[in-house]
């Protein structure tokens, strides 16, 4: 298939309109406009004694800074998560009230603003940059510790594995470590399934998508074929099966998790995800990673569904809802085996291998943190990621903790605190110590903010990672 360059698609991208962020947003501190070169910081001070600083880098990055009255000598370097390209310091706003109350100094870059806001290219550049920064304008910090959520936890995962010299540790929060290719591809057969077994049919384009306009459409019509099928066993369990290859927990907002046989229920609640905008997200955060790698980075041709479909963790689930139904499932694998017949741009794959993985390995202890019903990137990545840290012999630097909770980045505040103090003590000892579910649970709670649910907990097999 012919293929835009990322030239006739910058054209487009006024057009790509609000995009939901994969991470809450923290009101940066004013910039200047962008220029060729680093731009002079400025500074100003609060009532509360913290001062604030912002500037431009030399790709026209602004990064912004938070340096409280009584800082504790540790930096906190906050790499911001997919959506609008504005200097962040901070992971909510009430971590960072917390952090600045405890004495820690933030600081973030909004990475170049002048592409796609998949801007891996440009992302882990500009906050070493924000680092030497911040280092001219406050003072070289004691320790610097990178924390990264979302996309940015993605980001945050390459700063530990190149960060030797720079940072002396990372706290990556519902990180986005499996990578942007295993992202696409994923999702590519969630998307593929719904498209041929739910309408609006096989031959759909869900891939090489021309602009943000047609990115929303695919998504809205993705959407209605679930809405539709939703009405009758056959479609909810076409439903479930398109939700195993997209790693869809089965447990939705302001709900009761539903017991481990109940089928039923963990597909209704897969189906309120769906309601929620979560395939036109899916959608134009799609067109997003094309615009930055400059085509297609996603294919299902030879892939078998009926083997991605044994590895998920919803497979008796599928298996189940299949049989209420009186649907053949072994027919509709068959079916969706011979008609995958997408393939990818190589350049393009390429590109986003180099600029979108971060599990070769690790030269400073990173600790992740996960919800375990995370509809937009799934807990499985932290399995897929820790098997490449694994391959490297770096499993010694990992690990990883995870929250009960339902959707994207739903920490709390203690959480979030917890995570960074446990991340401290290693920096500050040469030691993992209090990063198992209970040690940090009474962390957590020790902080009289506003509560935890940190549990043991391990995720099953990242589906649909190619081979």
């Amino acid at each position: 298939m012919s293929l835009p360059r990322p030239a006739r698609r910058l054209g487009r991208l006024a057009a790509a309109g609000a995009v939901l962020a994969l991470a809450p947003a923290v009101p940066a501190a004013a910039s200047a406009s962008a220029a060729s070169a680093p731009a002079p910081s400025t500074s100003t001070s609060t009532s509360s004694g913290t001062v604030a600083y912002s500037g431009k880098l030399a790709d026209g990055a602004a990064w912004t800074a938070e340096v409280p009255a009584r800082w504790n000598g540790t930096l906190l370097l906050f790499s911001h998560g997919f959506g609008p390209l504005v200097a962040q310091d901070a992971p909510s706003p009430g971590a960072r009230t917390a952090l600045l109350a405890e004495g820690y100094a933030l600081a973030g870059s909004s990475y170049d603003p002048n592409g796609s806001m998949w801007a891996l290219a440009s992302a882990e550049r500009d906050q070493f940059a924000t680092l030497d920064a911040f280092r001219g304008a406050a003072g070289r910090p004691r320790h610097v510790i990178s924390v990264g959520q979302s996309m940015g936890g993605l980001v945050n995962a390459q700063i530990a594995r190149d960060g030797a010299g720079r940072v002396d540790g990372a706290l990556g929060l519902c990180g986005l470590v499996a990578g942007g290719v295993d992202l696409d591809n994923y999702q590519l057969d969630a998307e593929y399934a719904i498209a041929a077994l739910l309408g609006p049919g096989s031959g759909t384009r869900l891939v090489d998508l021309s602009d943000a306009a047609e990115a929303g459409a695919l998504g809205a019509k993705l959407t209605d074929a679930v809405t539709t099928a939703q009405a009758t066993p056959q479609g909810r369990a076409r439903i479930a099966l398109a939700s195993a290859y997209l790693n869809l927990a089965g447990w939705a907002p302001n709900q009761q998790p539903p017991a481990s046989t109940d089928y039923a229920g963990q597909e209704q609640q897969q189906y309120a995800w769906f309601t929620q905008g979560l395939l036109p997200f899916l959608t134009s955060g799609r067109y997003q990673i094309e615009l930055s790698a400059g085509g297609n980075t996603s294919w299902n041709k030879g892939v078998d569904y009926a083997a991605l479909l044994r590895r998920s963790s919803h497979a008796a689930q599928v298996r189940a809802l299949y049989r209420t139904a009186g649907l053949n499932l072994g027919s509709d694998l068959t079916r969706l085996t011979k008609g995958a017949d997408v393939t990818a741009d190589p350049a393009a794959v390429r590109s986003l291998r180099r600029t979108s993985t971060a599990g070769q390995g690790l030269t400073v202890p990173l600790l992740d943190v996960h919800t375990t019903s995370d509809q937009l990137v799934p807990v499985e990545q932290e399995n897929a990621f820790a098997g490449r840290v694994r391959a490297a012999g770096r499993s010694a630097l990992l690990r990883q903790a995870y929250v009960a909770r339902q959707g994207h980045c739903n920490f709390t505040t203690a959480e979030t605190v917890a995570a960074v103090h446990a991340v401290q003590n290693r920096v500050t000892t040469g030691r993992w110590n209090g990063t198992g579910a209970a040690q940090l649970q009474r962390s957590a709670l020790a902080l009289g903010l506003d509560g935890a649910a940190f549990v043991a907990y391990r995720p099953g097999t990242l589906v649909g990672a190619r081979r």
